[in-house]
Formats: C-alpha cells, structure tokens, sequence
C-alpha cells in the first residue's frame, strides 16, 4: 500500500515542474525548502539555491529542493463563519 502512495505522490510532484523563465519569476518567492542530509533550510528559492551551490562547490549532494505546500484546515465553524463573512447565503 505505501508503493502505491508513494508513486501517485511521484507522480504528482513530477507534474510540478517549472520552465526556466517561471524559476527566474519565483527567485525571491518565499516558501522553498532545501533538504539536503539530515538538515534542511527555507526560504526563498535563491537562498536554498546558493546554499545548494555551496553545498556542490564542496563535493557534497547539493540537496533537493521543494516548494513549500500551505495548507489550511477549518472546523465547519470556522467555515460557516467564514462564509458569513463573504456575504454568502447560509441554507
């Protein structure tokens, strides 16, 4: 069962990919996280990129690097009011 996971989160992270010109958009975007061992640092993708870089320039693995996924959760409470809030009907 965990194969199966794991490939559909393959899978999906390979549809995350970004041209050249989208990663010189995102350089000062927050949010990206370099792992790299057993350590990992965030922040934008030109630091974890340098930090790589250096991490190359030594002779070690430069490291993978991931944008960081937000995700929020809301009790139905939260939600309800929230939809109060936009003004939306409440049936």
């Amino acid at each position: 069962m965990h194969r199966r996971i794991r490939r559909g989160i393959v899978a999906r992270m390979a549809k995350n990919t970004w041209s050249n010109e989208d990663l010189k958009t995102k350089r000062a975007s927050p949010g990206w996280r370099l792992e790299a061992g057993d350590t990992t640092h965030e922040g934008t993708l030109d630091d974890v990129a340098r930090i790589a870089h250096e991490r190359h320039q030594r002779g070690e693995h430069p490291g993978v690097i991931r944008e960081i996924a937000t995700w929020v959760e809301l009790e139905m409470i939260q939600l309800e009011k929230l939809w109060m809030a936009m003004g939306l009907p409440m049936a």
